[in-house]
């Protein structure tokens, strides 16, 4: 999967990478040319006492390393560019992917590890590959080269070179090898840690309610010491790997030392050549070393790019049509026909045969008891779940066969639980449409009954909003939410409960405003109290999945057991308060 994600995401990139090979190539050659100069004066300049040789070779040794460094340089620039727009190209992938996705996949996978896969893994992988192109392409240029000018300086101690190197090589391999299952359980401890921390940030109120505070602590300290343990054990395999190294590497150079100064007392090298043998050979192991120190951050890189092609490669459940099917232009009708639903791994459809039409000009109202499907319907609606059995029409279309955009178009979703995004007040309201002036806001906050305290607000409409709206009241935050889906002026109206945070003269204003701007409409609310909607043009009761009842409210006082004893379970709360 690693060398997959590599490959694809450093194809726009052949030109840099083509340069950095070439850049990596000069700069290793020169590299390897500097201690054959250097072994050079030392065997015939100061030898010979000729000042000006080893000026003149000195000379060319100054102009070898400023160009290796040139080169050294210019190459960690160009690997640099290639794995910043790597891992940039590599979020915004996965990001995309997420977007895409459907409830489901987004609860199979969980917020914390989609976090934690686009920022802690992608960065692994931009890491390995900028280290790779700093490192991978001139280390072995450099041990190849490094052999071969060895062996042109003295072939009689070229055996040491033939120990030295598959005896580094082993030692570390065998140390790596059992590092690639720890790599595997840190992301794990960093996804672990990640969930418990954001559950913690978002229900900070409900842990201080509960006075939990000590329980989640233990809790972020069980996942936190799983992190520090895993990274630790890591830490103490990759302690081990540079004694290894450095032992074969000075146990090497005593070992040139010492044979070396046998051949020089017996007339087959000089003293040059020795340095340049020792000198290559320290190449030729820093090179191992290089590819060592790669070797490390490989596992760790191909985990975590196994993680990011399980997003990449996870399709969502709601499918783009191949020839998406036109919806209707305006006075769309909404019609759930025969649906079912039934969520992953579970035994029980949480919806069997559910029928319902909302007509535009018509409030359609859904109400049941805790459980029986409400949300889950409206979730259909949009597509965020598509169903298992049946099907959901807008215009007759089945949004199935309609593109998932024109369809999202339609409809103006207000949510259970409204959520706001940082920004401001005119931002958030904006979501419903990005060209709307700022009459058409205000004119949308005020039937959603939310002007007064938007005017109070520093700022107005340039108010600042934190992040999920946590600066505004829950019921501000609700009627934000349903001025947003009124900038939107869809044809398809969803209010899931949307009116459960306001008190009742709220409410009703609220309702009261909503019927002059959703007369063209198809208004669909699902609501906990019948007096949200009892002036309904038609209700439907959901019981354990199923529809028990539809009409109005007086005929359901009538036909419908469920109904009424929704009703008077609420009378009989209203006169006990």
């Amino acid at each position: 999967m690693l060398v997959r994600i590599i490959r694809s995401y450093l194809a726009p990139y052949r030109g840099l990478v083509v340069a950095l090979v070439a850049l990596q190539l000069v700069g290793t050659i020169a590299s390897l040319y500097l201690p054959s100069l250097n072994g050079r004066i030392i065997d015939e300049g100061v030898a010979r006492g000729d000042t000006g040789f080893i000026i003149r070779t000195g000379g060319w040794m100054l102009a070898v390393s400023l160009a290796q460094i040139a080169a050294t340089v210019a190459a960690t620039y160009l690997g640099a560019r290639c794995a910043a727009g790597l891992g940039r190209d590599l979020r915004a992938d996965v990001f995309a992917r997420v977007g895409d996705f459907s409830a489901q996949e987004v609860s199979r996978f969980g917020a914390p590890t989609l976090i934690s896969r686009n920022t802690n893994d992608a960065t692994q992988v931009q890491t390995v590959v900028f280290m790779g192109a700093a490192m991978m392409v001139s280390a072995p240029i450099m041990m190849v080269g490094g052999i071969i000018m060895a062996l042109r300086e003295d072939v009689g101690l070229s055996w040491l070179v033939a120990v030295a190197v598959p005896l580094l090589a082993l030692s570390v391999s065998l140390v790596i090898r059992r590092m690639i299952p720890q790599f595997r359980l840190m992301q794990e401890s960093v996804d672990w840690v990640n969930r418990v921390l954001r559950e913690q940030i978002t229900g900070i109120r409900v842990v201080r309610a509960f006075v939990r505070e000590e329980h989640e602590e233990a809790r972020f300290a069980e996942a936190n010491t799983q992190y520090t343990g895993t990274a630790l054990a890591v830490g103490r395999l990759m302690a081990m790997v540079f004694p290894i190294v450095m032992l074969i590497f000075n146990a090497s150079t005593v070992a040139v030392l010492w044979f070396g100064s046998h051949r020089v007392e017996s007339g087959q090298m000089q003293i040059g050549e020795l340095t340049a043998f020792m000198s290559y050979l320290m190449q030729i192991l820093m090179s191992v070393m290089m590819a060592t120190f790669m070797s490390m951050m490989i596992p760790r890189a191909t985990v975590s790019a196994g993680r990011i092609g399980e997003v990449l490669d996870t399709a969502s459940t709601v499918v783009e049509p191949s020839a998406p099917v036109p919806l209707p232009t305006r006075g769309v009708t909404l019609e759930l026909r025969d649906v079912e639903f039934t969520y992953p791994g579970a035994d029980v459809p949480v919806l069997q045969g559910v029928s319902l039409t909302a007509e535009p000009g018509r409030t359609t109202a859904i109400i049941g008891s805790t459980g029986s499907g409400k949300s889950t319907l409206v979730s259909l609606v949009p597509r965020l779940y598509d169903v298992t059995g049946g099907a959901v029409l807008i215009g007759g279309v089945d949004i199935r066969e309609a593109a998932l955009e024109d369809v999202w178009a339609r409809i103006g979703l207000v949510p259970q639980k409204p959520y706001l995004f940082t920004g401001t007040v005119a931002s958030n309201l904006r979501y419903g449409d990005a060209d709307a002036t700022d009459d058409d806001l205000w004119e949308a906050l005020r039937i959603a009954q939310a002007d007064d305290f938007v005017r109070a607000m520093p700022g107005g409409l340039d108010a600042t909003i934190a992040q999920g709206g946590t600066n505004v009241s829950g019921g501000q935050r609700q009627r934000l939410a349903i001025a947003r889906a009124l900038v939107a002026k869809p044809d398809i109206y969803l209010f899931d409960d949307s009116f459960s945070a306001l008190d009742l003269s709220t409410d009703a204003r609220l309702r009261s405003a909503l019927r002059p701007v959703t007369r063209h409409a198809a208004v669909v609310v699902v609501a906990q109290r019948v007096s949200t909607i009892v002036d309904a043009d038609h209700i439907v009761v959901l019981d354990n999945g199923r529809v028990v009842g539809t009409g109005t409210h007086d005929e359901l006082l009538a036909t419908c057991p469920t109904y009424v004893e929704i009703v008077e379970s609420q009378r009989a709360a209203q006169e006990a308060a």
